[in-house]
């Protein structure tokens, strides 16, 4: 339907659209949408109230709430990478909607960190400080944080799928009574403004779209390394709201006791900037060595494809693609590694992809900046020998 009404420019004093008659003087009146109708709005002989309503909207800054906000992991009061990758995705959707970018953290002490994320693109940060919220306890910020978003009500909120907002996450949906799409690799605003959610279905052979259209905020938790990181920009305001929430040890169910870090040398990839990744044309267990070799020689960490993993030669936290890790390095190299969908879209964001195959017809070479056709047995150790010169 359209709000319509005859215009001072119509020369006639009454007429007819779909078999409804408009007088001059009357007001706006809904009409179904119709050629006839189109017809006589191009003239310029009817008036619609949706155009006034347009321009107004030009004119009009941000809108006050419905933010999109992202929770700011931090631990030891270190920020996570992955907070500003969202801050920058966070920007993209605020655009759209015409919002502004929040992000919500809960420390011990608010040393700079808020304007940390200030920096790297929140409008405004909401702090939650709090001698119970120094190490990360999912009871109390559960209760802390559902308490800020049923009071400010953001429109969309974005979690780092890591240990601590897989673990988060769930929590918050259920205690205020919204949904959660986990996972995500990838995030945008649909022409009727809709939020919509990609994420990898039936182990990664399907890319699913979700929308949920009646219950806010929209929840979303986004693999590490899937969009870029924004810039540190050290000259952008923001407001920072201390928000004071009621907590108590009483409300932990369960008690932190002591943190151990493990002695296990864990697998960053997230983070690195030169991956070697090795897939079945390595032929065997052994030939990893090989790739090892290569690392130690360019500071490179190592990743693996889904095949190599599931047969044993290589443990799961190496493994790169929709089921494992997302990474964006500055260089990527993949050796015998064939390049399904299910791998391609863990790191068809890096920027810059060397793909070494015997296969001239490997479907890695879709995504590779430079594709070498060779038998890796031969083409590793020559590129080693290199190297070492």
């Amino acid at each position: 339907m359209v709000k319509v009404k005859i215009s001072d420019s119509c020369p006639e004093y009454s007429i007819s659209i779909n078999g409804v008659m408009l007088s001059r003087g009357d007001d706006f009146i809904d009409i179904e949408d119709s050629l006839e109708l189109q017809t006589a709005i191009d003239n310029g002989y009817l008036e619609t109230q949706q155009e006034e309503k347009s321009e107004e909207k030009k004119e009009e800054g941000p809108k006050v709430g419905e933010e999109v906000w992202v929770f700011a992991e931090q631990r030891h009061n270190h920020i996570s990478r992955v907070v500003f990758e969202l801050l920058g995705k966070a920007k993209e959707l605020a655009a759209e909607l015409n919002v502004k970018v929040g992000a919500i953290i809960a420390c011990e002490k608010d040393t700079e960190l808020s304007k940390q994320l200030i920096s790297h693109g929140a409008d405004k940060v909401y702090v939650i400080e709090h001698d119970l919220l120094k190490d990360y306890k999912n009871d109390l910020y559960t209760t802390a944080i559902s308490e800020v978003v049923k009071q400010e009500k953001p429109k969309i909120m974005l979690y780092g799928a890591t240990h601590i907002g897989r673990d988060l996450a769930p929590r918050i949906a259920q205690r205020i009574s919204t949904g959660l799409t986990a996972d995500c690799t990838g995030l945008h605003i649909d022409e009727t403004g809709l939020f919509v959610q990609t994420r990898p279905a039936f182990g990664g052979n399907l890319m699913a779209e979700i929308k949920c259209p009646d219950h806010e905020p929209k929840m979303s938790t986004v693999r590490p390394g899937i969009f870029k990181a924004t810039e540190n920009d050290e000259s952008r305001n923001g407001e920072v709201i201390k928000v004071d929430v009621k907590i108590s040890e009483a409300d932990q169910i369960t008690k932190l006791i002591e943190i151990i870090k493990s002695k296990k040398k864990t697998v960053n990839l997230e983070e690195s900037e030169i991956i070697i990744s090795g897939g079945r044309g390595l032929c065997d267990k052994e030939n990893f060595k090989i790739l090892e070799e290569l690392a130690g020689i360019i500071g490179a960490e190592i990743g693996a494809s889904r095949g190599v993993v599931d047969a044993g030669w290589i443990a799961k936290d190496h493994q790169v693609g929709q089921t494992g890790k997302s990474v964006r390095p500055k260089l990527y190299l993949a050796c015998g590694i064939s390049g399904a969908i299910q791998h391609r879209a863990g790191m068809q964001n890096s920027e810059f992809i060397v793909a070494v195959n015997k296969d001239p017809n490997a479907m890695i070479f879709g995504v590779a900046d430079i594709g070498i056709v060779a038998d890796l047995k031969q083409f590793l150790p020559a590129l080693i020998a290199e190297l070492k010169k």
